[in-house]
């Protein structure tokens, strides 16, 4: 079984950029029309690491098998597959913490990424900018499920909202985003509410103006905020 780092000449826990630099220097290499039609099965094999690596599901599944495959044919601890969890695990830069947060959150060991999101301070922990940017908008949305799950609603809807601004921004979830904003309008009507002061909710309530809701909905956010400052003035 190939060892993809070692076929693009990578370290373990390389980014997307990383690798995709490296397949296009290695590729340029093993070209045809410079190395030769006798390194085609080299460029195959090339290709196969490069599209196992640059996808973040794929290349944690292949760090278990090949993980399996290493221990089966008793390889030394020099020659084993790199342990990506391990590896983040014992990392202490922002940029790695991001990345296990929402590996965690794949491999569906929810309280492990909480945990290590509140570590980095939580909504302090601006991971858009340590992930790509499909990468962050997808973990924040599966991090707000699980906290909202928790009954921490507060934070799920913060991250909710970061998300719908930024897909207002530019479409990344296009066809789902309604339903994020379904999920999101259901916190507000019947749970954020109880879990905030008068002007934390406010704030919440301005934050959801210009960032894609119909103008009925954005309606109810300005009559709720108008509610909100009478309830203020009336202490």
């Amino acid at each position: 079984m190939d060892n993809h780092y070692k076929l693009l000449g990578i370290q373990p826990g390389a980014s997307t950029a990383e690798i995709k630099k490296a397949f296009r220097q290695k590729a340029k290499q093993l070209h045809p029309d410079i190395a030769g039609i006798q390194h085609s099965e080299e460029m195959r094999r090339l290709i196969k690491a490069y599209e196992a690596l640059s996808d973040v599901e794929r290349r944690f599944e292949y760090d278990r098998i090949f993980a399996s495959y290493a221990n089966r044919a008793g390889f030394d601890s020099s020659q084993r597959s790199f342990h990506y969890r391990t590896w983040l695990n014992e990392q202490e830069d922002p940029a790695s913490r991001a990345k296990l947060v929402f590996y965690e959150l794949l491999r569906l060991n929810e309280e492990r990424s909480i945990e290590v999101w509140r570590e980095n301070g939580g909504l302090g922990f601006r991971m858009e900018n340590f992930l790509e940017r499909g990468d962050w908008m997808d973990c924040y949305f599966l991090l707000a499920e699980e906290l909202e799950k928790r009954g921490f609603v507060f934070e799920a809807f913060k991250l909710l909202t970061v998300i719908l601004a930024e897909e207002k921004r530019r479409v990344y979830f296009n066809l789902f985003t309604p339903e994020i904003k379904h999920y999101l309008l259901i916190m507000v009507k019947k749970k954020l509410r109880e879990q905030v002061d008068s002007e934390t909710w406010i704030d919440c309530m301005e934050s959801l103006l210009g960032i894609g809701f119909s103008e009925q909905e954005e309606k109810f956010f300005k009559d709720s905020i108008a509610n909100a400052l009478k309830e203020i003035r009336s202490q």
